[in-house]
C-alpha cells in the first residue's frame, strides 16, 4: 500500500469514528487541534522512554504519531487543500533535497 492510499484509509476510519465532525465549525482551529494531538503523541513517545516502558509501547506512541500525522495529511487533502497533494511525493521530494544538503544542514547543533 502506497503512503496516500494509507492516508486515505485511515482517514476514512477517523472520520467513521466520528474524529472529523466538527471540522466546518471552525476549520482552521480544527487543524490546529489536530496539530496539537500529533505534539501529544511525540510527547507520549518522551513519556515512554523517559519511563523505560517496554519497546512495544514506544512503538504504539510512534504508530499514533503517523496515523494521526497521515489522518491529518488525508483529510487536508480533502477538504482544506486547494489542489490534491501526494505525502508520498512530499517526501520522496523532501528526502532528495535533504540528501543534497550539507551535515546537519549547516547548523552547529
Amino acid at each position: 500500500m502506497q503512503l496516500d492510499e494509507l492516508a486515505d484509509s485511515l482517514h476514512s476510519s477517523a472520520v467513521n469514528k466520528g474524529f472529523w465532525d466538527n471540522y466546518s465549525d471552525a476549520p482552521n482551529e480544527f487543524i490546529c487541534t489536530k496539530l496539537a494531538l500529533i505534539h501529544s503523541e511525540v510527547t507520549e513517545v518522551l513519556e515512554a522512554i523517559r519511563k523505560n516502558k517496554p519497546e512495544a509501547e514506544v512503538m504504539d506512541e510512534f504508530a499514533d504519531i503517523i496515523i494521526r500525522t497521515l489522518d491529518l495529511y488525508a483529510g487536508m487533502n480533502n477538504l482544506w487543500f486547494k489542489e490534491k497533494q501526494s505525502i508520498q511525493l512530499a517526501l520522496s521530494n523532501k528526502r532528495n533535497k535533504n540528501l543534497l544538503r550539507q551535515k546537519l544542514h549547516g547548523n552547529n547543533f
